[in-house]
């Protein structure tokens, strides 16, 4: 009886590996054939937004300060794992409110990412056309991304630990990397740490999830060696092209610094968490371990290192005094938020949530992201913000007016995938 139930498991999960196979071949071709931005098209200089656009795309933004005005042309370089979706929540909020011009992908919510990011990629771009913000999902090219955008935009990225973001990177993304199907065992990411070679490959597909995904979302290498000259290179050419680099694990630090940096208020930068997984789900790691992945990811604790020290240095010209009472500030004003906005005061699990709108995307066969409900009694006043602050990245881009129909078809099959099991 028993070898009939294994049998019968075995069946189960080959027949799934097999579909798994199949419809992400599918959507692969799907996102080829249907996507004709693959076509690389770089354009003369008169391609770039014109200087003259930059006084026209400020008229619907007031000044919040005598000293200055607040910046609406932004360039935010989203990277994975990093607390990116709170920031773009931020975004999304202050442009929709003061009616500014985002440039959006086309059918899905990234920028046909891992592909390198090409100004084609935007909806309805035409050379030549002017934005005021780029936040989603890309694989960064600054030659393109600057035809976009007025001189005076202001580019911003934000980092986070290595060893976390690896961490979450093969949580989230394992299912979706073949390399990873054949590790045997329950801490699957301590084995893939103990030897990653056997695990790795570089040219494997989605291989860049396991290896330095920072420095492969800001478009280099990410295969570098821990002493390849190439890494400090990069560096440098992130430090020249941003202009201010966040720290997650320092959220609200940032978001001050960010705020002095835009000139814009406490209120434009409240915040929810969004994206948060329970902490079940997340792998304890030891110090070994966590030595292991720094190692492995080494361009990534390079490049963290070097912007964790300028970070620092920001807050040191900021001020240590005056950020402790801007974080307390933002803190209490974020904690006046939740108890108007939130049910029961914090996050809840995938299946808790009595609301779609609220359900955040979750990973690959599984239900590890936290979302909210949001109070039924609100304040008339409240409801609105209260509902933009909770909205996840996939329904406010829709709200927004972005066709998401290849992202809601992928999400349909790797729901329908899972849902056997």
């Amino acid at each position: 009886m028993m070898s009939g139930i294994k049998r019968k498991k075995c069946t189960l999960v080959t027949w799934r590996l097999i579909v798994w196979v199949l419809l992400t071949n599918i959507m692969l071709l799907l996102y080829c054939v249907l996507n004709p931005t693959q076509v690389k098209i770089r354009g003369p200089q008169k391609d770039t937004c014109p200087l003259s656009m930059v006084k026209f795309m400020k008229n619907n933004v007031s000044s919040q300060s005598a000293k200055c005005s607040p910046a609406v042309n932004i360039m935010f370089m989203k990277t994975h794992k990093t607390a990116s979706s709170s920031m773009l929540n931020i975004l999304f909020r202050f442009g929709e409110k003061r009616k500014l011009k985002f440039a959006f992908p086309d059918g899905r919510n990234d920028f046909f990412y891992p592909s390198p990011f090409l100004c084609s990629q935007v909806k309805d771009y035409r050379p030549g056309d002017c934005f005021n913000i780029v936040c989603n999902h890309m694989r960064f090219d600054h030659q393109e991304v600057a035809k976009l955008l007025p001189l005076d935009a202001v580019y911003i990225t934000i980092l986070r630990d290595p060893v976390d973001l690896f961490e979450s990177s093969f949580h989230y993304y394992h299912r979706a990397i073949p390399l990873t199907w054949r590790i045997t065992g329950e801490n699957k990411l301590a084995e893939f740490l103990n030897n990653p070679q056997t695990f790795y490959s570089p040219e494997a597909f989605n291989s860049f999830y396991l290896k330095n995904l920072l420095f492969f979302d800001f478009g280099f290498d990410n295969n570098l060696e821990a002493d390849d000259p190439r890494i400090m290179s990069g560096i440098h050419y992130l430090s020249k092209h941003f202009d201010l680099v966040l720290i997650a694990e320092y959220f609200e630090e940032s978001l001050i610094l960010l705020k002095d940096k835009l000139c814009w208020s406490m209120e434009d930068i409240l915040y929810f968490k969004l994206n948060a997984r329970k902490s079940s789900s997340v792998s304890r790691l030891t110090s070994e371990l966590r030595a292991k992945a720094l190692q492995w990811n080494a361009a990534d604790w390079r490049l963290y290192q070097h912007f964790n020290a300028t970070f620092w240095a920001r807050v040191e010209a900021y001020g240590r005094d005056r950020m402790k009472q801007e974080v307390n500030e933002l803190k209490r004003r974020n904690d006046e938020m939740k108890a108007v906005c939130i049910e029961d005061g914090g996050a809840v699990e995938a299946q808790n949530i009595q609301d779609r709108r609220f359900l955040p995307w979750q990973p690959v066969g599984e239900s590890s992201i936290l979302g909210y409900n949001m109070k039924k009694n609100i304040d008339p006043r409240f409801r609105t913000i209260c509902e933009k602050m909770l909205t996840p990245e996939i329904q406010y881009l829709s709200d927004l007016g972005v066709s998401l129909w290849l992202t809601t078809l992928w999400g349909w099959f790797k729901d329908a995938v899972f849902s056997w099991t």
